[in-house]
């Protein structure tokens, strides 16, 4: 192994492991779902949003409710969940004149969770 000017490893000869490539290429999802998949972690990059699904990760909330808790208007709290909607990260459920936010499944928890982990190693 020989480093790069950036101080990557990279290997001393030029060789394709065939096998490897047909193998990881037979798998490789259309590309249409890797622009999915982007858009889905872009959602992740704005810290309000890291901030609503961290307080319903932990319970079903109102926007007053985060309002109050995160210290913004309901009008920028509406803003955001309008977006965390649209990618199916949140769901939410009437009662009467008050409209409750939780996420949208089990597997919303999940990633955000190993998230968490990750950054807290």
């Amino acid at each position: 192994m020989k480093k790069n000017d950036k101080n990557i490893e990279i290997c001393s000869v030029s060789c394709i492991h065939e096998d490897i490539v047909r193998h990881v290429d037979e798998s490789m999802p259309a590309d249409e779902t890797f622009y999915d998949l982007a858009e889905f972690f872009k959602v992740f990059g704005d810290t309000t949003r890291i901030k609503i699904l961290y307080a319903l990760s932990s319970a079903e909330m109102c926007v007053c409710d985060m309002a109050a808790l995160l210290g913004m208007s309901h009008s920028a709290i509406s803003h955001q969940l309008r977006i965390l909607k649209q990618t199916r990260l949140v769901k939410y459920r009437k009662e009467g004149k008050v409209v409750y936010y939780s996420l949208d499944d089990d597997h919303i928890k999940s990633i955000f969770d190993c998230g968490i982990a990750h950054v807290n190693e």
